[in-house]
């Protein structure tokens, strides 16, 4: 039997709540009932013994799991404003953004990307090594060996100001 496409809308509340629970919230319960319909009216489907709400909600579910894996193969993402400071901790240490961005970029190049991409970006390990064209025990050490370098640099700073 096909999946009638006009009796969609007979199953868009018991597809709602389903969705509610999957998502925890009103809105994206809204946009993964959505897709999850646009992904079902693409192409004409065949529902076994007639349970068109069940092939719905495995439809739903398959929906919902892809946008979860993708999402967290995804960076997250984080707007930066002006007041953002990314060497709040050190200053009361008393090292400015400043030193601490010229202590970056004194590093030898596989370092400073390794640091940039880890410590500044905020990509994981994995996504670091992705990007960057190398393995992730090769991001760990080089992560490694430019912390010490910053840290090398920044202290020499520290103890000439003193």
């Amino acid at each position: 039997m096909m999946l009638d496409p006009n009796r969609l809308g007979d199953y868009m509340s018991p597809m709602y709540r389903a969705a509610w629970a999957l998502c925890g919230s009103r809105h994206d319960a809204e946009d993964l009932v959505q897709e999850t319909f646009v992904n079902v009216l693409k192409r004409p489907r065949f529902v076994r013994d007639g349970n068109e709400i069940g092939y719905l909600l495995r439809a739903l579910r398959n929906t919902y799991s892809s946008r979860y894996r993708s999402a967290v193969r995804k960076p997250a993402e984080r707007q930066l404003f002006e007041d953002d400071d990314p060497a709040a901790p050190f200053t009361e240490h008393g090292i400015s953004s400043r030193e601490l961005m010229e202590a970056v970029a004194s590093a030898p190049a596989p370092y400073r990307d390794a640091v940039i991409a880890v410590d500044l970006v905020g990509l994981s390990y994995r996504e670091a090594a992705h990007s960057l064209h190398t393995r992730e025990a090769t991001i760990t050490s080089r992560l490694h060996r430019g912390r010490q370098h910053i840290a090398r640099v920044l202290t020499e700073a520290t103890t000439a100001a003193a």
